[in-house]
């Protein structure tokens, strides 16, 4: 059998803005990896998106945030700058769990909400 597992998120922006920076700093290291966080420079647009894309994956694996760690999952820019997703850890094991074989990811923001979707190809005996 082979299916397509897809998971969505919105996120609001202004979240990432209100959060008081004594805080932010230690929410962001326990979210993010050291790549998103070099990659998205403190713009909480890019932040807001790569959450949701945390949020999205965890949704398409079916277990949600919890079984598997924010930071099992991570979302690159490969050299074009198009997002890649990358799993690691509980994430990768549930990943393999499902027969995921391919996965995609896509984000999007305006001023107020950022989105992502992922999407991942399966095939099971």
């Amino acid at each position: 059998m082979t299916g397509i597992s897809c998971g969505i998120d919105l996120v609001e922006i202004e979240r990432f803005r209100a959060i008081t920076p004594a805080i932010k700093a230690r929410f962001l290291t326990r979210v993010f990896t050291a790549q998103e966080l070099e990659d998205c420079n403190n713009h909480d647009e890019r932040l807001a998106a790569r959450f949701a894309v945390k949020e999205a994956a965890a949704k398409a694996l079916g277990c949600g945030i919890g079984v598997v760690g924010w930071r099992d999952i991570e979302t690159i820019l490969d050299e074009n700058g198009k997002p890649e997703l990358v799993l690691n850890g509980a994430a990768r094991e549930a990943a393999k769990g499902l027969a995921w074989q391919s996965w995609s990811v896509s984000i999007s923001h305006t001023r107020e909400f950022a989105i992502a979707c992922v999407t991942a190809l399966f095939a099971k005996e």
